[in-house]
């Protein structure tokens, strides 16, 4: 009785869009169960969209990263110019690079978990049978998930608990840390997505008998 009162409490703390009562609810352990679930969905949903509008499928994940490296060098750079040509620095030149950077680096970690260039022991697996090669693909999506479930839940919170505390980047008068925040749960469901795209591909490429295992190349497509 218990679980299905911190699961509604979830759900109308959400709806009233209320970061302190967001927060409170998010403690309960039904955050986990809703998470797994709402990740779960989530992640099938953007499956769907990658293979329905490919230009997304090919795009989104390398646009953030390559803005948010645009965005750091450019603040970098123009932060020195400003501190040794003009004797004057920015306070917030060195507080978003960082936040930007993670933001970089999360979306980053979900491309690359589509293109499988993360450890995974590939030559250790070609020598593998066919059907424990399928079982080791079949593991790492269900690692992937976990470990995305529990950063969405986690990062969540924290996202909550940063809006609650209104909690205002460094060196600046209106510019939040939960919009930063928020690109790690975002990142983590797409990241939900791309491992379902692999284990789709992997499941067809066994029904078809091709290749399982193939030679990750960081960049491409």
């Amino acid at each position: 009785m218990s679980f299905w009162a911190d699961t509604g409490a979830i759900f109308s703390a959400f709806l009233s869009q209320d970061s302190f009562e967001i927060q409170s609810a998010l403690e309960s352990d039904a955050a986990w169960v809703m998470g797994a679930v709402i990740s779960a969905m989530g992640g099938f949903v953007i499956m769907l969209i990658y293979r329905t509008v490919p230009f997304i499928e090919r795009h989104l994940e390398r646009s953030v990263m390559v803005y948010s490296y645009l965005a750091i060098a450019l603040i970098i750079f123009w932060g020195v110019i400003d501190r040794f040509v003009f004797n004057d620095q920015e306070p917030w030149s060195t507080t978003i690079p960082p936040l930007l950077f993670m933001v970089m680096a999360w979306f980053g970690a979900t491309y690359n978990v589509r293109l499988r260039t993360h450890l995974s022991f590939n030559e250790f697996r070609t020598a593998m049978p066919r059907g424990g090669q399928l079982a080791c693909l079949i593991l790492d999506a269900v690692l992937w998930f976990i470990f995305a479930v529990i950063v969405i839940v986690t990062t969540t919170r924290l996202v909550a608990l940063s809006a609650s505390n209104f909690q205002i980047v460094l060196g600046t008068d209106n510019i939040m840390q939960w919009w930063f925040l928020l690109a790690a749960p975002l990142s983590f469901f797409l990241m939900i997505g791309r491992v379902f795209q692999n284990l789709a591909d992997d499941l067809q490429n066994w029904k078809t008998g091709e290749p399982l295992i193939k030679q990750a190349v960081i960049g491409a497509d």
